[in-house]
């Protein structure tokens, strides 16, 4: 959309859009047609399957993804970014001590990364938040989401600008590089789905436990290839933070984004944070920015699906473990730990995350804690609490809300992802003790945490949170359940009245924020030749034109198979830059459907058993010519990120087969030069035995909506045939046959 709108243009362009439709549109609908390229299809778009091609107005990057997306953007030649771009270090500061000795350490352990990431920010044009000043998405929406705009992000739960009303969507690397060198960013059309919300929440019920009833209805694969667009009297009562909380983890839902609709929520928070220009830009576009009135007369006629949720019947929930999709209601919960013989004592809790470290949650938490202390009573566990930005911080700070939460007992950790992540340092239980933890986070994955396997992860609201942290109980329920003060009185928590937004304003603090160099002469970017962290990319060789051959298959993964499970975090998270050690990790938690093993396999060629994955990939690559992956359903669920498509893509994977892939796994695939192909049946998942190998044949006649034949050589001899689905476009086909999309930039700009 950029600043420069003309309104009278975009007021014609979306006319000629209502008059191709023959309706009115919805506000997803005018985001993303006042920002498509020319030279798409005139008529209108099916969703699912025709591609839309788009502008972003903005790149946001993390700095565990910004290593390989900034080492990618190097080989294009480009000068400099042709779009407004950050990067953001939020994922390389380890939970441990608190705050300051966390930063301190990460600062000193992580100086090549972040030597990297500033010099090519600065070389490029790019804005660089150093370590310490917030988690990219709690940065983005104080510092640069506005209503209207467009924005991509190589991290998955970048929608939560759209708690602002900015289309934010999640991706690979690989897109963030096309957009920063000018091109077009192309997806499937998404599917939109209308979220009507009526009524108010009242007492504990929060904007989570709304998330938590989304996750219920559809699960976390019910969301592909859709985008949400909420909206109704029950929407413009919610805060900008609640909303981003629900849009952030639209990201659960496997949901292409989710947004709200432009209203006067928006225009406080813009105003509160100090950001009047855009705050008054966003108010003289308001009427384009709102909904066509078809989208409240005859919603069916706009939205693919509709859906309605009453706020005031909201209750309070939890989720876990395990998996976001599994929902308790907190009067139902402890039941539940005695059906599945969890412990009835809390081992930590844990608040903070994108997903719920703003002002208005962290005073919710102060709240409970505070009237807890009125009756005598601190938390019975460990509570680590992660401020979501320097400015979330200093307003805290100012206000005497962080006073409230270190007089309680709350271990503050610094402004970063930390435990949500993976980055936590636990050393007060053992690995493969169980446990339960209650987190504000917006994953509960096994192991994901602290990587205990045994660790009962459960996501829950901040307020709630902060009860449990004083109760010390997994089935305390604040809304019945009473506490005995120090004095012997019994009492029950109130539920806490956190304003929409501070009442002296938002701090301006940007913490160690470098704004993007005017003056980039001379400026090289600095890389260590002997680092073990970050080396130069080569490009992946190109397709030799022929068939894939007798494949070995090296894992038929069973169940849930996560980028987590791909390729895992934690400690490997320092190799993000490097992709001959992170490929180290590869489907390292990934769950052998042969052997029941995690992380290992049998080398069908030698015979040796419980062969970690990567070995056995090396192997296969250099005595197969590579090998193929088979994946059970929603592949590739969880974060964006492109090194559990670049690991195997190094490694020598020549296709993944799945009977579904999460959408931006999907892509990432296909970007890097991967065969991302479905069972036609997907039952023929359970088809494909431990010793088979598997042929594609026919790759030259490779065409969009044509399936791919697969052959199936059993180890006794006999062969069958397989009819292999994918949704390549004419585009993508191109990427495969010049081996990346980053390749075949190159050859269409020679």
């Amino acid at each position: 959309m950029g600043r420069s709108i003309d309104i009278s243009k975009a007021r014609a362009i979306l006319e000629k859009k209502r008059r191709l439709l023959g309706r009115g549109l919805s506000y997803t609908e005018k985001v993303l047609f006042l920002h498509e390229a020319k030279g798409y299809k005139k008529r209108a778009l099916i969703p699912g399957k025709d591609q839309i091609g788009l502008y972003p107005d903005r790149v946001a990057m993390q700095d565990a993804t910004a290593q390989l997306a900034m080492l990618q953007f190097m080989q294009t030649g480009m000068e400099k970014t042709q779009v407004e771009a950050t990067i953001h270090c939020d994922h390389f500061i380890m939970a441990s001590h608190g705050d300051l000795a966390d930063l301190e350490e990460a600062v000193a352990e992580n100086k090549e990364i972040y030597d990297f990431l500033s010099s090519a920010a600065a070389r490029y044009g790019i804005g660089f938040w150093g370590p310490g000043s917030g988690i990219m998405h709690q940065v983005v929406l104080e510092n640069y989401a506005v209503p209207g705009d467009l924005m991509i992000g190589s991290d998955s739960h970048t929608p939560n600008a759209g708690g602002l009303g900015m289309i934010a969507i999640g991706v690979g690397g690989a897109d963030v590089v096309e957009v920063m060198a000018g091109l077009p960013w192309e997806t499937v059309y998404p599917f939109l789905v209308g979220v009507k919300l009526i009524g108010s929440l009242t007492g504990w019920a929060s904007a989570k436990d709304v998330i938590f009833e989304m996750l219920r209805r559809f699960g976390v694969k019910g969301g592909t290839g859709r985008i949400f667009e909420y909206f109704g009297e029950g929407a413009e009562g919610l805060s900008v933070t609640q909303k981003a909380t629900i849009t952030n983890m639209g990201a659960e839902l496997g949901a292409t984004s989710s947004v709200f609709v432009y209203d006067r929520s928006m225009n406080d928070y813009l105003r509160n944070a100090g950001r009047i220009e855009d705050a008054d830009y966003a108010y003289a576009l308001r009427e384009i920015l709102k909904q066509d009135d078809v989208c409240e007369r005859g919603p069916e006629m706009v939205f693919n699906e509709l859906v309605e949720i009453d706020l005031n019947a909201i209750e309070i929930s939890h989720s876990g473990p395990f998996t976001p999709d599994r929902i308790t209601k907190v009067r139902e919960f402890n039941d539940l730990v005695s059906r599945e013989g969890w412990p009835g004592d809390i081992s930590a809790v844990l608040l903070g995350s994108c997903t719920n470290s703003s002002y208005s949650d962290l005073y919710a938490a102060a709240h409970i804690l505070e009237e807890a202390a009125g009756h005598g009573l601190k938390p019975k566990v460990p509570f680590l609490l992660s401020p979501g930005s320097a400015r979330v911080y200093e307003t805290i700070r100012r206000d005497e809300i962080l006073n409230k939460l270190i007089d309680a007992g709350a271990v503050i950790l610094t402004s970063a992802c930390g435990p949500c992540i993976g980055q936590w340092d636990r050393k007060d239980v053992r690995k493969g003790a169980l446990n339960c933890i209650f987190t504000t986070f917006n994953r509960n994955f096994k192991a994901r945490n602290d990587a205990n396997p045994e660790t009962r992860a459960f996501l829950t609201s901040p307020a709630v949170a902060a009860g449990l942290a004083v109760s010390g109980k997994t089935g305390f329920n604040p809304e019945t359940d009473t506490l005995k003060g120090a004095d012997g009185v019994e009492f029950r928590l109130s539920a806490p009245k956190p304003p929409p937004v501070p009442e002296g304003g938002l701090s301006s603090s940007k913490g160690s924020f470098i704004p993007p160099t005017k003056d980039r002469s001379g400026m090289t970017v600095r890389i260590d030749p002997g680092s073990e962290r970050i080396e130069p990319l080569r490009p992946f060789e190109r397709w030799d034109g022929r068939d894939f051959l007798d494949l070995p298959v090296l894992v038929k993964t069973r169940g849930k198979t996560t980028t987590d499970q791909i390729s895992p975090g934690g400690r490997w998270l320092r190799y993000r830059g490097h992709i001959r050690n992170i490929s180290e990790n590869l489907l390292e938690g990934a769950i052998n459907a042969y052997t029941g093993d995690t992380g290992s396999g049998t080398n069908v060629i030698t015979g040796e058993k419980g062969v970690r994955f990567a070995r056995l990939a090396r192997f296969y690559k250099e005595n197969a010519s590579g090998f193929v992956i088979i994946g059970d359903e929603n592949y590739g669920e969880g974060s964006s990120r492109e090194h559990a498509a670049m690991s195997p893509r190094f490694m020598g994977t020549k296709a993944v087969i799945a009977r579904t892939f999460a959408r931006i796994h999907e892509a990432n695939l296909k970007r890097h030069g991967i065969l991302a192909l479905t069972f036609r049946d997907r039952g023929e998942y359970d088809k494909i035995c431990e010793f088979d190998k598997i042929s594609l044949v026919g790759l030259k006649r490779l065409r969009p909506g044509r399936p791919v034949r697969g052959v199936i050589k059993r180890k006794d001899g006999s062969i069958f045939d397989l009819i292999l689905n994918h949704a390549l476009t004419r585009e993508q086909i191109d990427w495969f046959k010049a081996g990346s999309a980053l390749n075949n930039m190159d050859v269409k700009r020679r």
